[in-house]
């Protein structure tokens, strides 16, 4: 008859195999082998030179020289001294030279030398060493003081939100386009209604003004784009290929080229006259949330909620680059007036690149929300408008976070209806518009009293140095 095993736990079982184990080492606990000392010298020796090489030779001739320096100076304060009559009086005493020293009495070799002088007929050795300077580490920028922004007009009209807005080159008026799928053309100095162009079957997602011909172009969620004729108030051409929703655009400012960009993940290239179809970018594998060009390369830059920029080259209709730094969706993008760089932005951070490769140079975080929206005017004024309806200002060199502010809600309106979904300045910089989901439109203006005094800047350099690296 066989004998069963009896069956114990897991837990029973590893504490048996460690009892086991603590029984068989208990008797050499504490036995360890003795030092060889030679081999022992011959590791630290080994691991000095590994990983203090560069500075372990200027150590060794310090200490010669050192050496060198004491035995010198006590032979001639003997030989110079007064019971001493052969050498007291000798113009041309010899300091003792040694070969070790690399180098001739007088002369600097490896950092490390002798120089003598005589004065009253005693020979002085004078040593010279170069020290080992620490670097410095690199000193943070001091942000530029801006003023702070202040609303100061805030304008009813539309009947849903308010989804774009562009300025006219110009600068005498601007259009906003609302999920109500009317265009609304505003005159910038009083904020009045000039006229309402009515076409779109849906929400208008994106307008954009020529500054080459009196033309204005518009995009929406009904996959239509539409070019203006601002003379006639009424459409003249239609683009037509895009599958899904439209819901960025941008025009080329040197040629006669619209792009647009929406849910199917690609952008496309109009020619404006002939409305053909000249390139078709593809690569994104969501939406294209946002786009833009620029004159130089890249001329065309896109973001998408595949959590990916792409740089393309226009006349190829090719990627240049994939910047994959975001780990959230990108919904802004924008070009720096001046400078040849431009801003993301995205949940996670808001992010600086250098032109033309796309080159990483700086996080602006703090801005912890759905970013929607970027906006830079030329005095390096950064603005982002998140879905919270909150807006951080920013310096541009130096990412410091100079001002939030928080929309404040139409009377009548949700709180929840505060998002902010665009914003631009107009083409002076001097004042911002922002467009809302309370379906206004507010513009921010510098505020004139501000003063570095009433309006200080809180720059803590440790905390931002932290906050990069």
């Amino acid at each position: 008859m066989l004998e069963e095993v009896q069956r114990h736990s897991v837990h029973t079982l590893l504490f048996r195999s460690l009892k086991r184990t603590h029984d068989m080492f208990l008797s050499s606990q504490g036995l360890l082998p003795p030092v060889d000392e030679a081999a022992d010298k011959i590791k630290k020796g080994v691991k000095a030179r590994d990983s203090y090489n560069l500075v372990l030779d200027k150590v060794q001739q310090n200490k010669a020289a050192k050496t060198r320096a004491s035995e010198n100076k006590q032979d001639g304060i003997h030989d110079g001294g007064p019971g001493n009559e052969d050498t007291s009086h000798s113009e041309n005493a010899v300091v003792p030279y040694s070969p070790a020293s690399g180098g001739v009495p007088g002369s600097l070799s490896g950092g490390t030398g002798v120089n003598t002088s005589s004065v009253g007929g005693a020979v002085i050795a004078i040593h010279q060493t170069s020290s080992i300077i620490p670097r410095k580490a690199p000193a943070m920028p001091k942000p530029k003081w801006h003023a702070p922004w202040k609303l100061y007009r805030v304008i009813s009209g539309h009947l849903g939100w308010v989804r774009c807005v562009t300025v006219e080159p110009g600068n005498e008026w601007f259009a906003t386009g609302s999920a109500d799928r009317v265009i609304k053309v505003w005159e910038l100095a009083t904020g009045k209604l000039k006229v309402s162009l009515t076409g779109h079957i849906s929400s208008v997602r994106g307008l954009a003004v020529s500054s080459r011909h009196p033309y204005l172009f518009s995009c929406g969620e009904d996959r239509q784009v539409k070019c203006w004729d601002l003379e006639y108030n009424k459409v003249i051409r239609h683009y037509h290929g895009h599958l899904s929703a439209v819901y960025s655009l941008t025009l080329h400012p040197t040629i006669d080229v619209l792009v647009t960009a929406g849910r199917d993940a690609t952008a496309r290239v109009w020619d404006m006259r002939t409305k053909a179809n000249v390139h078709t970018l593809t690569g994104h594998t969501n939406t294209i949330a946002s786009v833009i060009s620029q004159a130089a390369e890249p001329q065309i830059i896109t973001g998408s909620h595949d959590c990916t920029i792409r740089l393309w080259d226009l006349a190829a209709g090719k990627s240049n680059a994939t910047l994959t730094n975001h780990k959230k969706s990108i919904r802004a993008v924008i070009f720096h007036p001046t400078l040849y760089m431009f801003a993301s932005a995205s949940p996670d951070n808001i992010k600086q690149w250098k032109c033309p490769e796309g080159s990483f140079i700086q996080n602006l975080s703090g801005h912890n929300a759905i970013v929607n929206c970027l906006a830079v005017n030329p005095e390096g004024v950064l603005v982002s408008g998140a879905d919270n309806g909150t807006l951080h200002c920013w310096d541009w060199r130096t990412g410091y976070n100079f001002q939030r502010l928080q929309a404040p809600v139409q009377p009548g309106s949700m709180d929840s209806e505060s998002g902010v979904f665009s914003m631009t300045f107009d083409q002076s910089g001097s004042r911002l518009i922002t467009t809302e989901a309370d379906k206004t439109i507010k513009i921010y203006k510098e505020d004139e009293s501000a003063s570095e005094e009433t309006h200080p800047i809180h720059w803590r350099p440790e905390i931002l140095k932290r906050r990069k690296y």
